[in-house]
């Protein structure tokens, strides 16, 4: 059974290639979302995500906030091209992302998850799948961004064993090694989907202050904590598919209900915090 399974794996034809002279040139972190729709099966009755329309400037800050279900990880995903919109077009660098070459697209952005995979190896071992010609100096930039240095002596350094499958280190210490991994790719877009859960809030703020000097790439942040996309410089908040309110942190606190509800709930803001941000948008 498990080599027939095997064998219908390795037989498949992926549904989704390269178009024929596809673009090989990423111009910049852009993305827009111009009417789009999706559904994983064309026999769904209902989409996953619904008339979706959205832009992110080249080398900025993006939170998405949503409930379990609500289309966050959906959303991401026709970015690489990994579906394809069942409706409206993904742009990518100005282009249709079907436009492009798919390992030419795949290259220009770099996706953390929650549930990391490190190999049998050192540190050095795993970093260098994100560039292998990286030098020791580039290697510990990345490290410092993602605040592995914090526990980078204590495990070996470098050359630290990490275990098979990273046995040797926490899932917190395991999710800054995988985002320290993604950035020396040096990715036109970056994408985090909770990857920072693990991780303390302290240590979240250090690493999203370190994002900040990459103004070239094109930060996207998925998180449950309302702290990891406050200072974004636009939250999008999705309700079942569908693109409930997008604006900065104030903006939202003082307009949204799903959001502010949120933000009371963890991290207990008062009714004149809310009132402020109300008087700083209308007098903005």
């Amino acid at each position: 059974t498990s080599v027939r399974r095997i064998g219908e794996i390795l037989s498949e034809e992926p549904a989704i290639e390269s178009p024929e002279h596809g673009l090989t040139d990423v111009k910049n972190g852009a993305v827009r979302f111009e009417n789009v729709s999706f559904k994983y099966s064309q026999s769904a009755e209902e989409n996953v995500l619904e008339d979706i329309n959205l832009s992110f400037a080249p080398g900025s800050t993006v939170g998405i906030l949503g409930g379990s279900g609500s289309g966050k990880t959906t959303l991401i995903q026709l970015i690489a091209r990994l579906y394809d919109a069942t409706e409206g077009t993904v742009f990518v660098g100005e282009n249709d992302v079907r436009s492009y070459n798919l390992v030419s697209l795949r290259d220009a952005v770099s996706v953390v998850l929650q549930k990391n995979v490190l190999f049998s190896g050192t540190v050095r071992d795993n970093l260098l799948w994100g560039d292998p010609n990286a030098t020791d100096e580039e290697l510990l930039h990345a490290c410092s961004i993602a605040c592995v240095d914090e526990f980078l002596d204590r495990i070996g350094g470098l050359d630290g064993d990490l275990g098979q499958g990273g046995v040797n280190v926490s899932g917190g210490q395991k999710q800054r090694l995988c985002i320290a991994r993604a950035l020396l790719k040096k990715p036109k877009i970056i994408i985090f989907d909770d990857s920072t859960s693990a991780v303390d809030t302290a240590t979240d703020a250090k690493i999203r202050a370190g994002l900040t000097e990459l103004a070239d790439m094109t930060k996207i942040i998925i998180a449950q904590r309302v702290n990891s996309v406050m200072d974004s410089d636009q939250i999008v908040v999705l309700d079942n598919g569908r693109v409930h309110m997008t604006g900065t942190h104030t903006e939202l606190l003082a307009k949204s209900p799903i959001y502010r509800e949120l933000y009371e709930s963890q991290i207990g803001g008062s009714q004149s915090d809310i009132d402020a941000a109300g008087k700083e948008v209308s007098h903005g």
